[in-house]
């Protein structure tokens, strides 16, 4: 989808969306179904600029049928706010399991020019988008890792999300082996990656369920440079074994909501 249809997927994120539901009206549906897929074709992607909330004025390629949470600015609220707390300019800011970059993007904002943000996203067409969003608004300074993030660097199999289920394919994750959508992607632990970057301050993790393994390839980092951290967890065992793991380090852990567990260093 071009600039010029930007207005259109607007109209079509303020109106249609929250009217989806007239969609499985019998008569009107099918036909309201038909016009929005002819108006808005499935797989478009326009430029549009975040509506409210600390990311206000960000530019993301968004799909009008799926964009409308990203678009106004609300997801994941507790986690926008804990970045807006504690980040500072000058930061280093490490978001592992990116997708198209929303949390990166605010983040290099709070951290500035004189800051870095690395986004590690192992989907090539999200990295790619990604860094299209990081071009489109100026932020030189986030740079993008198209790789996984796992307890140590080797190559693994990344099961990409359908894109006519999720198209932003925001629920790929790694898998044992070669699955319908999975591609072999290079994964990289964090205490390798560090070797030869800037080290975190800041880390942000969601990475559908290898929560684990991530920081099993962290643990030099959390003793030595003691980052803060935000993880999404997508089970109870993980977020046990998680905080148990984290509290060994000398980190405080608390909840920022039902998902999300924030960690301090003590």
């Amino acid at each position: 989808m071009s600039d010029s249809n930007g207005r259109i997927a607007q109209l079509f994120l303020r109106y249609a969306t929250p009217f989806a539901g007239v969609r499985r009206l019998p008569v009107i549906g099918p036909a309201v179904s038909w016009l929005s897929a002819l108006v808005v074709p499935r797989d478009s992607l326009a430029w549009m600029q975040v509506q409210s909330g600390p990311a206000t004025g960000i530019w993301l390629r968004l799909n009008p049928r799926t964009g409308l949470q990203v678009f106004e600015g609300g997801g994941e609220p507790e986690v926008q706010a804990a970045l807006v707390k504690l980040l500072r300019p000058g930061m280093t800011f490490y978001d592992v399991g990116a997708n198209i970059g929303f949390f990166s993007l605010l983040a290099a904002r709070l951290v500035g020019k004189t800051g870095r943000v690395v986004a590690f996203e192992a989907d090539p067409d999200v990295a790619a988008r990604l860094r299209e969003h990081a071009a489109r608004n100026e932020f030189s300074w986030l740079g993008v890792e198209q790789k996984a993030v796992w307890s140590e660097a080797r190559s693994v199999f990344f099961e990409r999300t359908d894109p006519a289920k999720s198209p932003d394919r925001g629920l790929g994750h790694v898998v044992k082996g070669e699955a319908g959508n999975a591609i072999r992607v290079e994964a990289v632990s964090l205490d390798e990656f560090v070797k030869g970057a800037v080290a975190p301050d800041f880390v942000k993790c969601d990475v559908e369920g290898a929560e684990v393994e991530v920081f099993r390839g962290a643990e030099e980092l959390l003793r030595e440079k003691r980052p803060t951290l935000l993880c999404e967890m997508h089970s109870d065992e993980n977020m046990r074994a998680l905080r148990a793991q984290f509290a060994a380090q000398n980190y405080e852990t608390k909840l920022l909501d039902a998902n999300h567990v924030l960690a301090l260093p003590r």
